[in-house]
């Protein structure tokens, strides 16, 4: 069998790449960075190690690379013939990939090619391939429509795996930790004859998104603006400060009892998965940039993100959601000249009110919540310039 996967990254190559080897895929790796497009033509074969202690080496072979800005036909011929689409290339690039996809399903539909196929996007989003389907559709009519709503799915996706930040002169070589978890959803799949081992596949995904969501991405982005509030630099070091591991377990008891509440999961089980979270931004050998972590914070402070969503649902419940609320504050305070969103959102707070900025960057028409936000934010510029 093969498949297209869109983004030729660390991700693509260290986590979905490496998976749909291990279930004897080939894949043509489709992306517009030259280096590592010209790397994977020439050896069709790269090694993944584990950041772990033992350091083990994972080898993926059968791959090729099209460079989708050079050779747009190729991927379309590819797509044509392929037994899988995935992605792994961002929330933000995926409408600038659906036509592409979408003439490579008018090629099979003009082909005959009534082979069923599902199209995932591997995203870091909720609703990440449902999203991608509504950017495709724009590029077909009527009928071509008709042929995707027939024969092409597709299913919503949760993964998770961390891939920091690393350098090496193999532009191939990629470091991943060892823990890695894909969900699809079964129910909005077209081929679901095309199984992949070490995958789980559930007929309702949305409780497996939130609780990654509202734990992996909660998590980690906790560590990220309360290390760096703190003068941290690295995750590494900021999850050895009490102070920073007592925020993070805090906000995890909060999004936790959030996800009890909402979609039954049993609290041992879901306690378990919390401890391996923490352990896993424990890892020595996955220590990351705070900068990588939490940058783009005013996506992160997004109306259904990982802190505003849980926050109103928490309230509306009547539960506890003050550490959550107190990150918050410290995300408003985030300022690195390296990353875009945080010189937009400081200039935006010095130029405009605060409340108009925290309704603005977080979707709240709640004003008590509004004003709660903007008070502890202020509460913690005040310690910074104290």
């Amino acid at each position: 069998m093969r498949a297209v996967h869109f983004g030729a990254g660390n991700i693509g190559r260290g986590f979905i790449g490496e998976t749909l080897a291990a279930n004897d895929f080939s894949i043509d790796f489709v992306d517009v960075n030259e280096t590592i497009i010209d790397a994977l033509n020439q050896r069709h074969e790269y090694d993944i190690e584990l950041a772990a202690p033992d350091h083990k080496k994972i080898h993926v072979a059968n791959v090729d690379g099209i460079n989708n800005k050079n050779n747009p036909e190729k991927v379309v011929a590819a797509i044509e013939k392929t037994d899988m689409v995935t992605t792994a290339i961002g929330p933000k690039i995926l409408p600038f990939i659906a036509e592409l996809i979408a003439d490579g399903i008018k090629a099979r539909q003009q082909q005959g090619n009534q082979t069923t196929l599902d199209v995932i996007a591997c995203e870091n989003m909720i609703g990440g391939s449902q999203f991608l389907k509504g950017e495709v559709y724009k590029h077909l009519d009527a009928t071509g429509q008709q042929f995707a709503d027939q024969y092409i799915g597709f299913p919503n996706a949760a993964v998770d795996r961390i891939v920091p930040i690393q350098h090496h002169e193999d532009p191939l070589a990629v470091s991943v930790e060892p823990f890695k978890e894909w969900v699809v959803d079964q129910s909005q799949m077209k081929h679901p004859e095309i199984k992949l081992d070490t995958v789980v596949y559930v007929p309702d995904l949305e409780p497996y998104i939130e609780r990654k969501l509202f734990s992996v991405n909660s998590g980690h982005a906790t560590v990220a603006y309360t290390g760096e509030y703190l003068g941290y630099k690295t995750i590494g070091d900021a999850i050895k400060d009490d102070k920073v591991l007592a925020q993070l377990k805090q906000v995890l008891n909060e999004t936790g009892s959030l996800l009890i509440a909402k979609w039954d999961f049993d609290k041992a089980d879901l306690k378990a998965y919390q401890d391996k979270i923490i352990s896993r931004f424990q890892n020595p050998y996955i220590s990351d940039d705070i900068l990588r972590v939490g940058r783009t914070p005013i996506r992160k402070l997004g109306y259904d993100e990982r802190f505003i969503r849980p926050i109103r649902e928490l309230k509306d419940r009547g539960l506890d959601y003050s550490t959550l609320l107190d990150t918050v504050g410290m995300i408003l305070t985030f300022d690195e000249v390296q990353d875009a969103e945080s010189v937009e959102l400081q200039k935006m707070l010095k130029d405009t009110d605060v409340a108009t900025v925290v309704k603005k960057v977080t979707g709240l028409h709640d004003q008590a919540l509004i004003d709660d936000i903007v008070n502890t934010y202020e509460a913690k510029m005040s310690r910074v310039n104290a």
